[in-house]
């Protein structure tokens, strides 16, 4: 997907009395990339929005809901969405060239920081991260890679990565059968077929569901495989319910031992630790919290069916080994992981608690 078709999709958000522009990025390794900038000429602080892995930008600007970039325009903030390359809208998570996490902390943040800071002068950026998008920012900041940030938003996990015991034997041991059958797992049956090897996944993922959709018992009663749920499902609003298929793409299982190897230190390591082109990151972003420079609010819903209470656990760790840090944490109630952002009702929930904090840093 190209930025001018990132643009395209929002606009069809009809943002109020908003310009949406393309900008054109590429990252240093030559990857392509998203990038999108919403503004009302206000000159207000710019916000870059980081999105988790097999979604995309528009989980912040859904447009049958008030979403976060409706919100963040109204407070009088630029939002800047960025679709890094685990983004569904490009075609990496389904491709023959395959990334690591490291690429994205390395390369995708830190790079579109700079193209950012080119455009808005000395006006403050801040930064709202999501799942996995949060992890990798972790280590980029920790490897020094985003300096002088304003403030950051985490959401869901950041620096300390944890997951359920019976997610983390799915993956432990369920990720190496998917792994040497699967390139990737989709979400949508019907782009696949009844009669594809993917039938079996969709089966178990069935299992007990309430809601007879295939793609939603993918996400919300088995995260593809591993028994984990994404969100909560009465706080999404059937229109949003409706294009689950279209919001979630499929999730490369190559990725799957970067993700086993974090969970099982309960930290954001470095995956390709003797090639010297990722020398500049740190082997355990933890290691190198201290280089953290700016507030950081650690949010998560108290349903979170996925990553559980990674971010208590990381506000608690960082209190102890690095005090002199600005972190906060701050729990959702009631919320699971994706609904914080794709819920009908996160506007009044969830939002405000992220403008508050922006507000206070600004």
């Amino acid at each position: 997907m190209t930025s001018r078709t990132l643009a395209a999709r929002m606009a069809a958000a009809r943002f109020e009395g908003a310009v949406v522009e393309p900008v054109p990025f590429t990252a240093s390794d030559g990857t392509r990339l998203g990038l999108c900038r919403v503004s009302r000429g206000t000159g207000g602080p710019a916000v870059l929005l980081i999105h988790g892995h097999t979604v995309s930008s528009e989980m912040f600007a859904l447009p049958e809901i008030r979403n976060l970039v409706d919100v963040l325009l109204d407070a009088g903030y630029e939002p800047w969405l960025l679709d890094w390359r685990g983004s569904c809208r490009l075609p990496y998570n389904e491709g023959r060239t395959r990334y690591s996490y490291d690429d994205v902390s390395l390369y995708d943040i830190p790079d579109a920081v700079s193209l950012i800071r080119e455009r808005i002068g000395d006006r403050d950026l801040f930064a709202v991260a999501h799942c996995v998008g949060a992890m990798a920012l972790s280590m980029s900041m920790a490897a020094g890679l985003v300096p002088g940030l304003a403030g950051v938003v985490a959401h869901g996990v950041f620096l300390t990565p944890k997951l359920s015991w019976g997610t983390r034997l799915r993956m432990h041991l369920g990720g190496e059968l998917l792994r040497s059958r699967f390139a990737h797992v989709p979400v949508d049956i019907k782009k696949v077929g009844l009669r594809s090897k993917y039938l079996p996944v969709f089966a178990l993922a069935s299992l007990g569901a309430d809601c007879p959709d295939p793609t939603c018992q993918v996400l919300h009663n088995s995260a593809w495989g591993t028994g984990a749920s994404l969100f909560e499902h009465d706080h999404l609003d059937q229109r949003t319910h409706d294009r689950l298929a279209e919001l979630f793409g499929s999730v490369p299982t190559w990725v799957l031992p970067h993700m086993r190897r974090n969970e099982l230190a309960h930290a954001v390591v470095r995956w390709n630790t003797r090639d010297h082109r990722y020398a500049r990151l740190p082997e355990n972003a933890l290691d190198h919290a201290d280089r953290i420079d700016c507030p950081v609010l650690l949010t998560a819903g108290s349903e979170n069916g996925i990553w559980l209470d990674s971010n208590r656990l990381c506000h608690e760790v960082l209190a102890g080994r690095q005090p002199q840090l600005d972190v906060t944490y701050a729990e959702i109630p009631g919320y699971g992981h994706m609904d914080a952002f794709l819920g009908r009702g996160a506007a009044l929930d969830v939002f405000g608690g992220i403008v508050d904090f922006l507000d206070d840093h600004r």
